[in-house]
């Protein structure tokens, strides 16, 4: 996939890792899904997002997070990810954790014709996204194979 502002570059898969990273730790931080921030962004902005990714990923994580809750109108909701049964979940993965699972996802299962942009609506709008998330079952901690698989197949 080419770079919106330089086109001699290529997004690689580090940008998509770093995006993947931050829908996570703004998800998070919102009481969100990350599929609402996904779609609260939109496919212009993503592309605008992993265009720029490179640079971002040298600023304060915190920073990034406050300028797209600000930038794209992001709204805080209800939803707790560390909402775990602490029997089942003695410790949480992290948001870069969670980062590499989808950016392998969306890797792993690109489509022929399709660039990271749609790869990213594609995936965090699936399904299986609700497994993936959910802690108390150990679907985030497949291998990569696996967990395509599963995608591929709608479910584990």
């Amino acid at each position: 996939m080419k770079n919106r502002y330089f086109a001699d570059e290529e997004i690689g898969s580090n940008d998509l890792f770093f995006i993947c990273y931050m829908i996570e730790r703004v998800a998070r931080k919102l009481h969100q899904e990350n599929r609402y921030v996904v779609n609260a962004v939109g496919k212009d902005a993503m592309y605008h997002l992993l265009s720029v990714a490179n640079v971002l990923h040298a600023q304060n994580p915190l920073d990034v997070e406050d300028d797209w809750i600000k930038n794209y109108d992001l709204q805080f909701g209800n939803f707790d990810i560390f909402d775990v049964d602490k029997e089942l979940v003695t410790q949480m993965p992290t948001a870069v954790q969670m980062g590499k699972v989808y950016q392998r996802l969306i890797r792993d299962t690109l489509l022929q014709d399709e660039d990271y942009v749609e790869g990213i609506f594609r995936v965090y709008n699936h399904e299986i996204c609700n497994v993936i998330d959910n802690y108390n079952c150990s679907a985030y901690f497949e291998p990569s194979y696996v967990i395509a698989r599963a995608y591929r197949a709608g479910g584990f």
